[in-house]
């Protein structure tokens, strides 16, 4: 019988060394454990969030990815001709905006001029050269000339105002471009491994297509089913072994730890033998272990609770 202990695990901390040799079984010499399950991994189907041909499409079954890592590209010719035609609207937008200070410079010497005039008329009346009448004139001039201003001023800063709207708006829409062509471009949402690969370059993709899956290999979980009275053995945080069975008296030890108990009771699995054969009723835990790249999804491994730190 082949009996290895894993000495991979860097996140998790590593069991006794000196407790290896006695981890051979449960009980006896075969193994006999207290609960099964199979391995498990955290995974993501990634799917197309554009539409349109898959121009280049680099990814294959096995691979290896980091997270972020650009995977494939579809066709962004006409978001990129959109994009120009934006750009040229807002260009054009703001060569409208109005300069306000050069449009009333006119209006404001008139309005100086016409307040001259006002004084100096009232200079002359007070000495008798002029009239009562000219200085009424004058100022109903300077006030038309002010009035004139005011709504000049008003006229071109609610002008300059909506061409401001007119800007921002076509600047949502850049973003709104800028945003579908960054979508065009496919990505791995973690670092992890491809289990399967579903477009190939050159399709026509919509959105919302599968175009590969990718999970987290380098640590996996082991979803075993346990009694009510081994539960009373357990809680989140503890170690203890996971043993990989791969048949033939062959299988491999890993340190685990277990993150997740279910707060219900389900049935028993048909596939999950338990040490009391007529539990009817178990609770799911998960047990995070850390892949040396032996462990494969699907794979029966089993724990035995009499041996848990």
């Amino acid at each position: 019988m082949i009996h290895v202990f894993s000495r991979h695990l860097v996140s998790i901390p590593m069991l006794s060394l000196a407790l290896a040799p006695a981890l051979l079984s449960c009980s006896g010499s075969l193994p006999d454990y207290d609960a099964t399950g199979t391995f498990e991994a955290t995974e993501v189907l990634v799917s197309a969030e554009a539409q349109g041909r898959l121009m280049a499409f680099d990814v294959e079954e096995g691979d290896s990815l980091r997270a972020g890592q650009e995977v494939g590209v579809v066709d962004t010719v006409q978001l990129h001709l959109q994009k120009l035609q934006l750009e040229a609207s807002m260009k054009s937008v703001e060569r409208q905006r109005p300069d306000i200070l050069k449009q009333v410079a006119a209006t404001k010497e008139q309005i100086s001029q016409a307040e001259r005039e006002r004084n100096r008329l009232a200079s002359l009346l007070k000495l008798g050269a002029a009239n009562q009448k000219d200085l009424d004139d004058a100022e109903s001039l300077l006030r038309t000339l002010r009035s004139q201003l005011d709504a000049q001023n008003s006229s071109l800063q609610n002008n300059d105002q909506s061409l401001s709207w007119q800007s921002s708006s076509v600047a949502v829409q850049v973003a709104q471009v800028d945003d579908r062509l960054d979508k065009c471009h496919v990505r791995s949402p973690l670092t992890g491994t491809v289990l399967a690969k579903y477009a190939e370059a050159g399709e026509l993709v919509s959105t919302g297509m599968p175009l590969f899956k990718v999970a987290d290999m380098e640590q996996v979980y082991l979803r075993a089913y346990v009694t009510s009275e081994q539960l009373s053995r357990l809680h989140t945080g503890q170690r203890l072994t996971v043993y990989a069975d791969y048949g033939k008296d062959i299988r491999y030890e890993y340190p685990g730890l277990i993150t997740w108990i279910s707060e219900t009771a389900e049935f028993t699995p048909k596939t999950i033998l338990t040490n009391d054969e007529r539990a009817s009723q178990v609770y799911a835990i998960k047990i995070l272990v850390r892949n040396d790249g032996r462990l494969k999804l699907g794979m029966y491994g089993g724990i035995c609770l009499d041996e848990e730190e």
